[in-house]
Formats: C-alpha cells, sequence, structure tokens
C-alpha cells in the first residue's frame, strides 16, 4: 500500500461517516443516547478526540518509542466522554473538521516507507481512522434507520 491509497481509504470511510450525518437537523445530532449513551454530536467529538491521539502517537511510533497507554479503549472513551459531551455542536464540528484536516497535513509529510508494509504506524493510523469511522458511521445509520432520518 502506498500513501494515495491508504488515503483514499482514508477519505472513503470519511466522506461515509460525513454521509451518515448529513442532512440531520442541529437536535438530532443533540439527541441523547442517539447511539447508546452517545448523541451523534457526541461521536463527532470522539473521532476528534482519536484522531487527536493518532497525531500524538504516531509521532512517537516513528521514534520507535511507544505511545502512551491507556488502560484499554474503554477506559480512555469513559475518561473522555466528560469533556466530550460539553461541547457544543460547532465546537465538536470544528473539533473534527480541524483534527482531520491536521491529520491529513501530517501524513502528507510522512515518508512514503511508513506506509508501504503493515508496521505499528500503519496499525495504529487504521485504529483511529478508517478503521474507526464504519463502527459509528454503521450506528448512526443504524439509528437513523429506526427514527425514520
Amino acid at each position: 500500500m502506498n500513501r494515495e491509497q491508504l488515503l483514499g481509504r482514508i477519505e472513503r470511510h470519511w466522506s461515509a461517516f460525513n454521509d451518515a450525518c448529513a442532512g440531520l437537523p442541529d437536535t438530532a445530532l443533540e439527541q441523547p443516547r442517539a447511539v447508546g449513551e452517545w448523541s451523534v454530536k457526541d461521536l463527532i467529538a470522539h473521532l476528534a478526540t482519536w484522531e487527536g491521539e493518532a497525531l500524538t502517537a504516531l509521532p512517537v511510533i516513528m521514534q520507535g518509542k511507544r505511545p502512551p497507554r491507556y488502560g484499554g479503549v474503554d477506559n480512555f472513551n469513559a475518561r473522555q466522554y466528560d469533556a466530550i459531551r460539553r461541547l457544543s455542536l460547532p465546537e465538536a464540528r470544528e473539533a473534527l473538521r480541524t483534527s482531520h484536516q491536521r491529520l491529513l497535513d501530517f501524513l502528507a509529510s510522512v515518508p512514503e516507507t511508513w506506509f508501504a508494509t503493515e508496521t505499528r504506524f500503519r496499525h495504529r493510523l487504521r485504529l483511529d481512522t478508517w478503521g474507526h469511522y464504519p463502527e459509528h458511521t454503521e450506528a448512526i445509520l443504524a439509528w437513523r434507520k429506526t427514527k425514520g432520518l
């Protein structure tokens, strides 16, 4: 895989997530317990948080070091949820927009060799992006279907 292919994967899944949110009124995006305990707005902020974590972890991995551990994904998500749910919808949207652009800018600066083979770098990137977005895309689409949205 090369950078272009990898960015294509990210973009396809990123677009699908955004399409799942498209057209929903703000009141629906902010509805509590739309997807489990979370609103769609919370999921938007959640993805911004994980893209930010990728931006923290990937340079560390490139230095041959291990990024910080969080005591498991569920533990990390639970700790972040309080901050996430306090964001307004415009703040959540802006957080995701800026984290995504920062991630794309970072990936544009990474040497091509980091994309060529399955490495800890690519593994972490997958977990935080194209492997993560579909989980929430599918949940939003299922919720929309039950609500007729």
